[in-house]
């Protein structure tokens, strides 16, 4: 454990001399391209912005209008049928648009009923096989300006069914 201590010690400065060394050596003016990737940077910080902005206002709505409630609601029979627990509607519902309000059921979920039960793996898995879509989406596409997304969102929303969905029956065929 040590040894693994020393190197996450060692491990950042050791990177940013060897950039600075190789910089050096092939004589690149390593402080003037810092400053030109920063503000590229931060031009893209700009750029994104509004789109964050307008997706946090969203997921905002949602949460306070229970919308999210009456969704959950409407898709419990489809979520009874391939097994799915009531108390993992939430998360599967809430992860593609916010990651931190997921972190946050996932949390609750594990703390109400333990990381070694049905639901807290279920919800874990869960967590780990979909993606922020919304956000990442959002970011990325905000990031280069493509105000398009074509087959995007569809296809990144159908992967976070399947994950939901093979998650659920793997996680009751090996657990439950």
């Amino acid at each position: 454990m040590q040894i693994i201590h020393t190197i996450s010690a060692f491990a950042v400065p050791t990177m940013i001399f060897a950039i600075l060394a190789t910089g050096l050596a092939r004589r690149v003016k390593v402080y003037d391209c810092f400053i030109e990737g920063a503000s590229d940077g931060l031009t893209t910080v700009v750029r994104i912005i509004p789109p964050i902005l307008g997706l946090l206002v969203a997921v905002a709505m949602l949460r306070e209008s229970g919308a999210l409630e009456l969704i959950g609601h409407i898709m419990r029979p489809v979520t009874r049928a391939i097994g799915m627990d009531d108390n993992l509607l939430p998360l599967a519902l809430l992860k593609p648009v916010s990651g931190s309000g997921s972190l946050g059921l996932l949390t609750d979920l594990v703390n109400t009923f333990g990381a070694d039960s049905l639901v807290g793996r279920t919800a874990s898995v869960i967590a780990g096989s979909t993606e922020t879509t919304f956000y990442t989406l959002t970011v990325y596409f905000g990031a280069v300006g493509i105000r398009n997304s074509r087959h995007a969102m569809p296809a990144a929303l159908a992967a976070d069914v399947v994950g939901i969905i093979v998650g659920v029956v793997v996680c009751r065929m090996m657990f439950l």
